[in-house]
C-alpha cells in the first residue's frame, strides 16, 4: 500500500530517487539531446508514446522528465509538460484547444504578457476572444459563443488580486464542454489546486514561485495525459519551446524549499498589507488575506493561503506613485515575483504598459497602482522601507504647496 505523504513531503521527495547508479541523492543533470535505443521497435514505441521514455530533446529530456511527474503530482494532474517559459505555457494551453474560427473568454484582470498574445499573435491565427468579468459566472456564460471553446482564468489576478470562484466557473462551463484553463503562478501548488476545484488545465511561470530563486525561466502545463501529450509532440516540440536540462535541475533544487517560501512570503504579505491599509498616504490595497478584499471569505474557501502579492493605490497619480518607488532603499524596482527579494513595479508603465489606457482602466490598472512582491526578509524591514519612502514623498509634496 503506497503511502499518502502531506505536501510538504512530497515537494522534496514526489518523483526523485537517488541514482540507481551512483547512489547520488541530488538529481542528475542529462543534457544529451539524442538517445539510443536497443532496437527499432523500441525507438518505434516511445515515438509513439507507448512506452515510457525520451527520444530526442526537442521533446524533453529525463531531467525535465523528473520535474513534470513531481509537478503533475503536486497539481493532482495526469501529467505535466515543462516549456521553456511562463508564456510558452500559456500560449501553448491556449493552442491546444484553439484553433482558427474559434473563440475564447478571458477574465479581464489579465497578465500583460496574456494580453499581448490575445492581441497581438491570436488574432494572426484567427483566434477571437472577448475579456469578461469572470467574477459573476452568469455574465460570463452570457458572453459565451457558439464558437467558444475554452475559458483562460487568472486567480488571484494579476495585479489587482481579483479572487474568481474556480469551482462554479468550472461547474457552468460542463455543460458546454469545454475547457477551463487556470493559471495558478501567484499561488504555486501550495495554496490553491485548481484541478481539485474542477479546472481542466493548470498553467504557471514556474520562474516565480516554483523556482523562487529569480535564475530560471520556465512554465508548465498540467491536465490529463492525452491532452499534455498533443501539446509535447503538436506544439511545444514543434515549436521548439522545450524546457533545458539545466534549467529543470535548478528548479528541482529550488522547489526543495518552496514550502517554507511560499509560507514566509505569505506571512510577511500579510503583515505588510495590515500596515498599508491603515496608512493615512494610501487609498487603497489589494489583498485576499484583508477583509476588505471583496472575495475575502472565498479566497479562505479555495485557498491554503493568500500568497506574497500585494497591489495598492498611493494617494495621488502616476507621479505620486514613480516617485515612490523611487524612494525604496531595500526594495528593487522589477518586472519579477516570487524572488527572495522584495520586488516593486508599477504596472502601467511596466508589466502592463502596452495595454491601452482606456482599456487599463476597464481592468481597473490606474496609474497610481503599486505591485510588491513582498519577500524574504524580515517583514519589519520592509515595511519601514516603505514607511520612509511614503513619509519623504508626502513631506515633499507638503513641502511643495507651502512653498507654492
Amino acid at each position: 500500500m503506497k503511502t499518502e505523504w502531506s505536501m510538504d513531503t512530497k515537494i522534496i521527495h514526489e518523483s526523485q530517487f537517488p541514482d540507481p547508479h551512483t547512489g547520488a541523492i541530488s538529481q542528475t543533470i542529462v543534457p544529451a539531446v539524442a538517445y539510443a535505443f536497443p532496437d527499432a521497435e523500441t525507438a518505434a514505441a516511445v515515438v509513439a508514446g507507448e512506452e515510457e521514455g525520451v527520444y530526442y530533446g526537442r521533446y524533453g529530456n529525463p531531467t525535465s522528465r523528473t520535474l513534470e511527474k513531481k509537478i503533475a503530482a503536486l497539481e493532482g494532474g495526469e501529467d505535466a509538460l515543462g516549456v521553456s517559459s511562463g508564456m510558452a505555457a500559456i500560449s501553448i494551453a491556449l493552442l491546444g484547444f484553439l484553433k482558427h474560427g474559434d473563440h475564447v473568454l478571458v477574465t479581464k484582470d489579465v497578465y500583460g504578457g496574456t494580453y499581448n498574445f490575445l492581441t497581438s499573435l491570436a488574432p494572426r491565427f484567427g483566434i477571437q476572444f472577448d475579456f469578461v468579468d469572470c467574477t459573476d459566472p452568469d455574465s460570463m456564460i452570457k458572453a459565451i459563443k457558439p464558437n467558444t471553446k475554452a475559458v483562460y482564468i487568472e486567480t488571484p489576478s494579476n495585479p489587482r488580486l481579483t479572487i474568481l470562484d474556480i469551482g462554479k466557473i468550472s461547474e457552468a462551463c460542463k455543460s458546454y464542454q469545454f475547457p477551463v484553463i487556470v493559471d495558478n503562478t501567484f499561488m504555486s501548488p501550495c495554496l490553491q489546486k485548481p484541478l481539485e476545484l474542477g479546472a481542466d488545465v493548470v498553467v504557471h511561470s514556474a520562474t516565480k514561485y516554483i523556482n523562487g530563486h529569480g535564475d530560471v525561466l520556465a512554465g508548465f502545463i498540467v491536465g490529463k495525459k492525452d491532452t499534455i501529450q498533443f501539446m509535447r509532440k503538436k506544439l511545444m516540440g514543434d515549436l521548439g519551446q522545450n524546457l533545458n536540462a539545466w534549467d529543470a535541475f535548478l528548479i528541482l533544487r529550488g522547489m526543495k524549499t518552496m514550502a517554507l517560501r511560499v509560507e514566509r512570503h505569505c506571512s510577511n504579505a500579510q503583515k505588510f498589507a495590515d500596515y498599508l491599509e491603515s496608512h493615512p498616504f494610501i487609498d487603497k490595497v489589494f489583498y485576499p488575506g484583508l477583509k476588505s478584499h471583496p472575495q475575502h471569505e472565498l479566497a479562505k474557501q479555495q485557498m491554503k493561503g493568500m500568497g506574497g502579492i500585494v497591489s495598492f493605490e498611493v494617494k495621488g497619480s502616476l507621479i505620486e506613485g514613480k516617485k515612490l518607488i523611487n524612494s525604496l532603499k531595500l526594495a528593487m524596482i522589477s518586472f519579477s515575483l516570487g524572488d527572495p527579494e522584495t520586488l516593486v513595479q508599477h504596472p502601467a508603465s511596466m508589466t502592463h504598459a502596452s495595454i491601452p489606457q482606456e482599456e487599463r482602466m476597464k481592468f481597473g490598472i490606474t496609474d497610481g497602482l503599486i505591485r510588491v512582491s513582498v519577500g524574504l526578509e524580515d517583514a519589519d524591514d520592509i515595511i519601514r522601507d516603505f514607511d520612509q519612502a511614503l513619509t519623504a514623498l508626502f513631506s515633499d509634496s507638503e513641502a511643495e504647496i507651502t512653498t507654492k
